[in-house]
């Protein structure tokens, strides 16, 4: 592997243009542009210029928690990571203690580590064997983000806003895919831009609708999210976003649908067909590095930006320090 990546677009820095043309066998990854080594991705936008810029987003001194409970949903969205058992105990009347029983660290507002995907004809970020992702290994793991933690300036982008202001309602339903135009369109309506190192809160507004709607036991869960596509990949890695981080349960439309999106060994029948198939996690996690946030609560940090009219914040985030985690609660805090 080498870290030499011609950089076509200008700015020093490869674009998908660059990555997509680089030679076998890392074409389309970006393994080697942060080092040959590296377990960080994207987060190295995150330099520590952009982090003092950030704080410049600090106006009012208004903090918005941007997670959701770890018990907030009863049945769990996904059926295999259950629901916690929170036990609280005393070793006498004056003394409490606690325990957590069950937890499932992507069950609620998350961050998606780079162990959480590889690409199933590539393999995991930076080119790293699956055998290296065990149990008993800390390569990729969720600790390298809880060790520098993730600061940053924080974009929101709210869609849902928008397509409600052009009476064009996000369909949950039939799990629209939201194409890159959408999120240009919604940044120039607000009058905002990404700059490279930002962290994209990107809101649909699917938590919104939600919590208006009783879901009923064995329903299907649909959510709206970005398109199944390269070109959403484009747009992500040449704004040289830090965190892509959403307020519904895929960052991408979920269940995947009429994805552009394949693999050699599922065209060669090598792979058999799964809800993962075609999934844009496959791109954006292990070839390009992109660390992701899911359910993110961005409701009342939107309604905040919009009656100041200004929707940048100081963002943190600190996953937990968890010796090969593959993703973690994401802890994360705006301030405006």
């Amino acid at each position: 592997m080498t870290a030499s990546v011609p950089a076509g677009g200008g700015t020093g820095f490869p674009t998908y243009a660059d990555l997509r043309a680089r030679p076998e066998p890392l074409t389309g990854t970006a393994w080697g542009v942060f080092g040959d080594d590296d377990e960080l991705g994207t987060l190295n936008h995150l330099t520590p210029e952009r982090v003092r810029a950030a704080a410049t987003s600090i106006r009012r001194g208004e903090t918005f928690s941007l997670n959701l409970s770890l018990s907030a949903f009863d049945p769990p969205l996904i059926a295999h990571r259950g629901a916690i058992e929170h036990h609280v105990f005393g070793l006498n009347e004056f003394h409490r203690d606690e325990r957590i029983d069950n937890l499932f660290t992507q069950a609620s507002t998350q961050i998606d580590g780079l162990r959480h995907f590889a690409h199933p004809d590539r393999g995991f970020y930076n080119g790293v064997a699956g055998a290296d992702v065990s149990a008993e290994t800390d390569v990729l793991g969720i600790q390298r983000v809880a060790e520098r933690g993730i600061v940053g300036r924080g974009v929101l982008i709210d869609v849902g806003a928008y397509r409600e202001a052009q009476g064009r309602p996000i369909d949950d339903a039939h799990s629209e895919q939201i194409d890159v135009d959408d999120l240009d369109a919604t940044l120039a309506w607000q009058g905002a831009t990404i700059a490279p190192g930002d962290i994209a809160l990107i809101r649909f507004g699917w938590l919104e609708r939600m919590r208006g709607t009783a879901r009923e036991p064995g329903a299907p869960l649909t959510s709206a999210g970005l398109a199944h596509s390269e070109r959403t990949a484009a747009w992500l890695w040449d704004h040289q976003v830090s965190v892509a981080a959403a307020d519904n349960v895929a960052l991408e439309a979920w269940p995947v649908r009429d994805s552009e999106i394949v693999t050699e060994a599922e065209t060669r029948g090598t792979l058999a067909a799964s809800s993962h198939t075609g999934m844009l996690h496959r791109i954006l996690i292990p070839l390009l590095g992109l660390t992701i946030g899911e359910l993110w609560d961005l409701d009342a940090l939107a309604r905040a930006c919009h009656a100041a009219r200004r929707y940048d914040a100081f963002v943190v985030a600190e996953p937990l320090h968890i010796r090969g985690g593959v993703g973690s609660p994401a802890n994360a805090i705006a301030v405006i």
